[in-house]
């Protein structure tokens, strides 16, 4: 009898693997590569007609064009007719934390408690999930993977799309510190906030003073030469304070976003708003504080009932033409895939082409703080490179035919491919 069970659970184990895509992590770049004849676009505004890009042990070492491959050993590719692109960075995600979101045990983006500063969300970040090769797919090769939950939910990290566990994905550990800001209108439940009882107003209010105190406290704390007792979630604020880590305080209203520049005035923070749909309001004052915006979800309905029903498309048309540092993303996990259509719709509502690029690339790594090695195409940076048959921007026109990550040539396949290669053979399409 236990013999059959056995054979049993084998068979369901092997159906059960060959229905999900099995893919590795690709190995480590070992000969030089040159993409030549292609349209490369920059990041950074630059378009480059018939232009080569070389990249060797994961760094790019040349940009331009009439630029002869180096070396017998040299991969040299002809891309005429397509174009090469800088790999999209979604700032702003659950990727890795969630996995179903009907299912608990799959779920570990939040923490218990109000105030979490020494959550580490790179620790719970599964590198393994079927999710991830959707992003790959269309583009995206980097990811800020950030905690939710409570006021101050803790750290975000950056990690690369193609690792083996956590360690190997981990580009840039705990960059930001997340500071969920609660509604400051009545709203009936949500993501910050919540149903409040009584005035929910004054409610929000008191939760705001609750984390501008622990601040207060977490800052005099550093200034103590010696402790008597050792705080961990004070210890785990040295640096924010030292200006190391940026805090990202996700808020949208206008009277949300003027508490932020106060925090960031008064405890000299590097501060950076999220979601921020009502920015475009004060988007002059924004300019004046240095403050960065990361706009969340521009495929959505405006904020308030008499704004302009297209507003989510124009904030970052707005945002530029200020000159605000902002970049676009989507929040959630699996709706990632799509950043690179909605920069696309912020091009057809006042941004060029190529700032709409720089929005979902450049700018993100500017605000994610990994500028220096990622976010364009250019001499010294990683080799982080999406190559597509059209228009990357474009949903009709887009096909990514190839992917690098730090020079590495990654399987760009996925469940979603395999089932429509499957019944294109089953109807003989």
């Amino acid at each position: 009898m236990n013999k059959y069970i056995l054979l049993l659970s084998l068979a369901i184990g092997l159906h059960t693997a060959y229905a999900q895509e099995t893919i590795s992590p690709a190995a480590l770049q070992r000969k030089p590569v040159y993409l030549t004849n292609a349209t490369i676009h920059v990041g950074n505004g630059q378009v480059i007609e018939k232009g080569t890009l070389a990249f060797d042990k994961g760094k790019i070492t040349a940009v331009g064009v009439n630029i002869p491959a180096a070396g017998t050993d040299a991969i040299v590719m002809d891309l005429k007719g397509q174009h090469v692109y800088p790999g999209i960075i979604a700032p702003e995600t659950n990727l890795g934390l969630i996995e179903f979101e009907s299912v608990r045990a799959t779920i570990d983006n939040k923490e218990v408690g109000e105030i979490n500063p020494s959550i580490r969300s790179i620790i719970a970040y599964n590198a393994d999930s079927k999710v991830i090769n959707t992003l790959r797919s269309n583009g995206i090769l980097l990811a800020q993977v950030t905690p939710e939950g409570g006021i101050i939910s803790g750290t975000s990290s950056v990690v690369q799309l193609d690792a083996w566990n956590w360690e190997d994905a981990a580009y840039k550990t705990d960059n930001a510190l997340h500071f969920f800001m609660p509604r400051l209108m009545p709203v009936s439940g949500g993501r910050r906030g919540g149903a409040a009882v009584g005035d929910p107003i004054k409610a929000a209010m008191d939760k705001i003073e609750s984390v501008r105190t622990f601040f207060r406290e977490a800052h005099a704390y550093q200034q103590e030469v010696k402790h008597t007792a050792t705080n961990l979630k004070f210890e785990s604020m040295r640096k924010l304070f030292a200006r190391e880590q940026k805090l990202f305080i996700h808020c949208d209203l206008v009277k949300e976003m003027l508490i932020a520049i106060d925090f960031a005035k008064e405890f000299n923070l590097d501060v950076a708003i999220v979601c921020g749909a009502d920015s475009w309001l004060i988007a002059d004052l924004l300019k004046q504080n240095n403050i960065p915006v990361i706009l969340t979800q521009p495929h959505s309905l405006p904020l308030m009932q008499d704004d302009d029903v297209d507003q989510p498309y124009k904030t970052a048309a707005e945002l530029q033409k200020a000159g605000v540092l902002f970049c676009l993303s989507n929040e959630g996990f699996w709706q990632q895939r799509n950043l690179g259509y909605e920069a696309g719709t912020a091009s057809t509502y006042g941004l060029s082409k190529e700032e709409a690029l720089s929005a979902v690339t450049l700018n993100a790594a500017k605000i994610l703080g990994i500028d220096k090695t990622t976010g364009s195409l250019e001499t010294g940076k990683d080799a982080n490179i999406a190559i597509s048959s059209g228009d990357m921007l474009d949903m009709k026109s887009s096909v990514i035919t190839r992917a690098f990550i730090q020079g590495r040539e990654i399987n760009l396949d996925n469940k979603q491919k395999q089932l429509y290669h499957k019944y294109e053979q089953k109807y003989g399409l």
